[in-house]
């Protein structure tokens, strides 16, 4: 799952330390035995179910905690750099600002498409009968009851400024939080060099040793997965397999429509010849989905720039860019997760808030990092489902049945990354713009 959730093993090189050998087959494998388990016990032995759940309960839970109470510290840090990094970049040139602003304005529809497509996919694809009520009524059920009624608009509004950012994120009060972030870092980038640098190595530092913490969750991420999952089948039998494979429908659909925008997008904007473009991006489509990082095929979509005519000068600037900060299906298809998770657990998502996850999707891959796809379902999506007013608990069991949702967000990112690329060439002055600056 080296993908993970955001394209994250794109960055390329970072100050933080990267998460390797994380034993994600060890965590499906825990998922798969947990479910099994599960169900036999439901089925051979339904009396000792009691014994055995006393102890996975508290087992899971702990280790959700624990997965949890990363997600602050960690969304903080990466997103203070990512919006730094952006706006460095944003003063390299004309190029430069051309492809951030097409980055967001993907960025942005893909989150605005999910807030629409999602909810349809799910009146038209229901789950199967009986499924979500018995998730319901088993792992999500405390999470629901705690997550209390969504407050109206006006307390919604004032509470885009917190009188106390700590307090903001003790509470959970992600909105204000992200927004706090990012005002603070655009102000940061304006400090003179030494100030920023003496910022900016202050969040990766506390990037950096979360991470290592993560690391260690991670490493315990069998056990707690499958301790969740003994205690939902213990407590829906079968339904929990037809949810989470409706899950990966729902979640993978959404990513399939940002990847054939992709096309679209180089034809109209990009002047590519449908055909060609799609001829010269299936090596390195072949190399995405063999490798699950956009990083490794970074080779290849140079040369299907090649291949279409586009300019060196722009393909060897846009691309990088691309796959540092852009990962043109991330917002959708986590939105759509968040969106997902509302429906799991029957929790009524009004307009305002469904707005607010729109926001918080559309800014949050510009502070994605290289993590393992545990960690990284949670820092991504978590923050969207808390500023939906969205309990996140149940990502800690969908984090094993992210191999195909896996799969289908890198194909998307590089797909898109070809597209944006051509885009960023074929818009016209570019080069009279660069040779004035």
């Amino acid at each position: 799952m080296n993908e993970a959730i955001n394209d994250t093993s794109s960055r390329g090189p970072s100050p933080l330390p990267e998460i390797t050998k994380v034993p994600t087959l060890w965590t499906f494998i825990g998922l798969v035995g947990g479910l099994g388990l599960g169900l036999l016990m439901v089925m051979r032995a339904p009396g000792a179910l009691a014994p055995l759940l006393a102890v996975a309960e508290p087992v899971g839970d702990m280790w959700l905690r624990a997965l949890r109470a990363t997600i602050i510290p960690l969304v903080v840090s990466l997103l203070f750099m990512g919006v730094v990094q952006t706006v460095a970049a944003a003063r390299a040139g004309a190029m430069a600002r051309r492809a951030l602003g097409w980055f967001y304005l993907i960025l942005a529809g893909g989150s605005a498409m999910a807030g629409f497509l999602v909810p349809a996919l799910l009146a038209l694809i229901p789950s199967p009968p009986g499924a979500i009520e018995a998730l319901r009524a088993s792992v999500a059920a405390a999470d629901a009851k705690a997550a209390g009624p969504l407050p109206g608009v006006g307390d919604f509004v004032a509470s885009f400024v917190p009188a106390n950012v700590f307090a903001a994120a003790a509470n959970d009060q992600i909105l204000p939080l992200l927004l706090f972030t990012a005002i603070f870092a655009v102000a940061a980038a304006r400090l003179a060099n030494r100030q920023r640098e003496s910022l900016l190595t202050f969040f990766e530092a506390v990037g950096g040793a979360t991470l290592v913490v993560v690391g260690w969750i991670l490493w315990v991420a069998p056990a707690g997965v499958f301790a969740l999952s003994f205690a939902v089948a213990a407590h829906t039998g079968a339904a929990a397999i037809g949810a989470l494979a409706h899950y990966v429908l729902i979640v993978t659909l959404t990513g399939t429509v940002m990847f054939l925008s992709a096309y679209p997008i180089a034809v109209l904007f990009g002047r590519q010849p449908l055909g060609a473009f799609a001829r010269a991006v299936i090596p390195a489509q072949a190399l995405a989905l063999s490798t699950q990082s956009s990083l490794a095929t970074l080779p290849a979509m140079l040369t299907a720039c090649r291949q279409l005519g586009i300019r060196d000068r722009a393909a060897e600037f846009t691309l990088p860019l691309a796959v540092a900060l852009f990962r043109g299906t991330g917002p959708a298809m986590n939105f759509g997760v968040a969106i997902y998770l509302a429906h799991w657990l029957g929790v009524p998502v009004d307009g305002w808030h469904m707005l607010a996850g729109f926001a918080v999707a559309s800014v949050m891959s510009f502070g994605a990092v290289s993590l393992p796809g545990a960690i990284s379902l949670v820092t991504s999506c978590g923050p969207i489902a808390l500023a939906m007013g969205v309990p996140v608990g149940p990502l800690a069991l969908l984090v094993a049945v992210e191999v195909l949702p896996d799969l289908m967000r890198t194909l998307g990112n590089v797909t898109l990354d070809v597209a944006v690329t051509a885009v960023v060439d074929a818009m016209p002055g570019l080069d009279e713009e660069n040779a004035s600056e």
